[in-house]
């Protein structure tokens, strides 16, 4: 009977193994699985917008095949023929590979094999990289991190073909390309693979990936876990000047999705990175859980992945272009192909938020896996509902507890706020607390720079970071924020800007006439705070809202301040006069300075000095409340630099010598349209008479806004104490006020008040 007993109880486990034995055994496995491709196959011709993604790919693989397969010797850098030929393969070939699954034409998979074998054949012998500038060299790219692109996608084309494949073919393609391939870029290169940065998760993935196709555990864990003894020293460096070896922190793509990601889903390196970075992390992922579900990464850290995309997709502009902090192109969007990807992966493995419908919609473009024909189907069936962005704010740091971001709307995006109070970055990061830029729709109006590079266009630095990347781009000066004594935040050390992060002080976006983020900054210079606090306000004496910016110093040491506005666009007027030099000279010899000319220099002729500007057909007017001795200047980018790698932006900048404590207040005012077909003007001057400090105080900062008919408002934030619960009573000018909370606005008489 016992016996009886055992050999059920086996049985019963053979059951439970087998399907996982079988599962990790059939190909495709990964992106597409065999039953996905059957549900693809059913729904053909009648889910038009996956039909449509079917017949781009099909057009673009096609047109590639009667090309012929070309794996030229790699000899340069991005955007040169060598290295965009290896990339244009591996993503044809990751088509390729899916639509001989799809429609089941064998032109396809003899396609990739034809290819993957031509790699092989080149693979065996194939040196490093000629080219030098990376820390880590690939063979086929001239950095590691092209090489693990290559890798992760082609991982997916040889699952897509793995079964059409002989086994002498498959035994090649494992001993000659694949498993040498996942070594060279890991233990190969533990200084790129073994870190927490973006470059180690590609790597990560693709390690993982092609063990995946090719059943190998130690891949798999190497990939998951990463190398346990990869014999580099603690602060090692990469080219960027970020950590590459940092006692005590693990690594391996788990310890990746962990590190950089806030709980609210934001990627400590910015958005532009987050985008790159999702691709990896979250094919993988998805990898992961279609051929090992029981280790939950999609479920990993509160299914923090999928947060992730949300995140991302708020912090974009109203076009859909990713706000720029850190190093980031501008113009990189939702329309790129790893938000297609984002999208249609969160869609499905998600809670099918009706809302990314539409984002995937205006995408015009789908994943030909179970994921894309989820969102097609959806929005056949009409379940679109419009992406609705908000004011948010979102944490920085593993725990969520190292700065942030804030982002304030007002309206349909007529006005975004980009506040940003966040922690450095890794070796992208920008030496910039407390900066913020403002659009207005899809439209930069107080600009960021953004990064120094020409991506992918070889005649600048073979489409790398340029040495104004580093020199200018990352430099305070080069930011909407606090520059003293012309030195950056942090002296512009990653060793130290690393070790310390801003502090929100409070956010509110409950009301809907403002919206506030206030934040502190006590390191960037030992002995002076920084308190910024930036609102968007809709007094009803004007047609549209304000944005408020208060920024109060506090110092131990008397100091020299500069806070520049980089304006989009072209100067109208002032209400003050300057001076234009008869030369253009650089304003300083290090922390960028070097590269700011010094166009026109001015003092304010009132308490409250007034710029006027044109961009985009829309006129806007900073006014700010200034002093006697403060400087005005108007600078623009491009000094020092022969090879014209800068744009030639302008700022006005103001400046404030020789005082400890300070306070710089100003308001930015949208106004008015201007058409160059009627060439008519609207509303083209400020409505703003003054902007007004009537209270600065340790307790309580005080501003009162007056426009033209003598109508006014008033601001006061209280500096001590941003509880919600905490009641405020406060006289000035004999008047009194009451309310709870951190902030007050109101509507005033300036009766009194001066």
């Amino acid at each position: 009977m016992k016996l009886i007993k055992t050999k059920v109880m086996l049985l019963a486990l053979m059951i439970l193994i087998i399907p996982v034995e079988l599962q990790s055994k059939e190909h495709p496995k990964l992106i597409l699985t065999k039953a996905g491709v059957e549900a693809i196959r059913k729904s053909l011709g009648q889910v038009p917008l996956f039909d449509a993604s079917v017949a781009i790919t099909k057009q673009q693989v096609d047109s590639e095949i009667t090309l012929g397969i070309d794996t030229p010797i790699p000899t340069d850098y991005s955007g040169g023929y060598t290295h965009e030929r290896h990339k244009k393969n591996f993503v044809i070939a990751q088509k390729a590979g899916a639509l001989y699954q799809i429609l089941e034409d064998d032109k396809y998979a003899e396609y990739v094999r034809d290819m993957l074998l031509q790699y092989e054949a080149m693979y065996r012998d194939l040196p490093v990289h000629p080219k030098p500038r990376s820390y880590a060299r690939g063979k086929l790219f001239w950095q590691c991190l092209n090489d693990s692109n290559w890798l992760l996608y082609m991982a997916q084309a040889y699952d897509s073909i793995y079964t059409f494949l002989s086994e002498e073919e498959r035994q090649r393609l494992n001993q000659n390309l694949f498993r040498p391939f996942a070594d060279f870029i890991s233990i190969g290169n533990p200084q790129f693979y073994n870190r927490i940065h973006n470059h180690s998760t590609w790597g990560n993935a693709a390690v993982g990936m092609i063990g995946l196709v090719m059943d190998d555990r130690e891949l798999i864990d190497r990939a998951l876990y990463g190398i346990e003894d990869d014999g580099l020293e603690v602060g090692l460096k990469d080219d960027d000047g970020g950590f590459i070896k940092v006692e005590g922190q693990k690594t391996g793509f788990l310890a990746n999705l962990e590190n950089p990601f806030s709980p609210d889903g934001y990627y400590t390196e910015g958005p532009y990175y987050q985008r790159y970075a999702m691709y990896p992390f979250l094919i993988f992922s998805l990898a992961m859980d279609n051929v090992k579900p029981e280790l939950g990464v999609f479920q990993h850290k509160d299914s923090v992945l999928l947060k992730a995309v949300s995140a991302l997709l708020n912090l974009s502009d109203a076009e859909g272009n990713f706000f720029p902090l850190n190093d980031a192109q501008k113009g990189m969007s939702y329309f790129s192909a790893s938000l297609v990807t984002a999208v249609d992966i969160a869609y499905h493995y998600g809670a099918q938020d009706p809302q990314l419908l539409s984002v995937a919609e205006k995408q015009g473009q789908v994943l030909l896996n179970q994921a894309g024909l989820s969102v097609a189907m959806g929005i056949r069936d009409e379940k679109v509902q419009r992406f609705v962005k908000k004011s948010i704010n979102v944490s920085d740091g593993m725990d969520g507890t190292e700065g942030g971001v804030a982002v304030l709307r007002y309206g349909d995006e007529d006005l975004s706020v980009v506040f940003k109070y966040a922690a450095q970055g890794l070796s992208h990061g920008h030496y910039d607390k407390l900066s913020f830029s403002l659009y207005d729709r899809g439209d930069e109006v107080i600009q960021d720079y953004g990064l120094v590079r020409f991506v992918n266009i070889g005649q600048k630095g073979g489409g790398n970071y340029l040495k104004e990347n580093q020199s200018w781009a990352k430099q305070t000066i080069a930011h909407n924020t606090i520059t003293q004594n012309q030195k950056s935040h942090f002296k512009g050390k990653y060793e130290l800007g690393s070790q310390h992060h801003s502090e929100l002080y409070f956010f509110d976006a409950s009301r809907d006439n403002v919206q506030v983020a206030s934040a502190t900054e006590t390191n960037a210079y030992p002995g002076t705070k920084l308190h910024r606090t930036m609102a968007i306000i809709k007094p009803d004496n004007f047609a549209k809202p304000l944005v408020l910016d208060i920024v109060k110093v506090t110092s131990k040491t008397k100091n020299q301040y500069d806070l520049p506005f980089y304006f989009m666009g072209q100067v109208l007027k002032t209400n003050f006069d300057y001076e234009a030099p008869s030369s253009l000279l650089p304003m300083g010899d290090s922390d960028g300075y070097q590269h700011l000319y010094l166009e026109g220099t001015g003092k304010p002729t009132s308490d409250s000095t007034q710029l006027n500007w044109l961009i985009e057909g829309k006129f806007y007017t900073l006014t700010a409340a200034t002093k006697a001795n403060d400087e005005l200047l108007f600078t623009r980018v491009g000094a020092t630099d022969p090879e014209f790698n800068l744009r030639r932006d302008a700022a006005l900048m103001f400046r404030r010598k020789d005082v400890s404590d300070t306070l710089f207040v100003s308001v930015i005012e949208p106004h008015g349209r201007y058409s160059p077909v009627s060439e008519l003007s609207v509303n083209p001057n400020s409505n703003i008479s003054s902007v007004e400090v009537v209270l600065d105080s340790d307790a309580y900062t005080a501003i009162v806004i007056e426009n033209l008919e003598k109508q006014s408002s008033i601001f006061i934030v209280g500096n001590r104490d941003a509880s919600v619960s905490h009641r405020h009573q406060l006289t000035i000018g004999g008047k009194q006020y009451s309310w709870q909370g951190p902030y007050y606005l109101g509507e005033e008489s300036m009766r009194g008040l001066r």
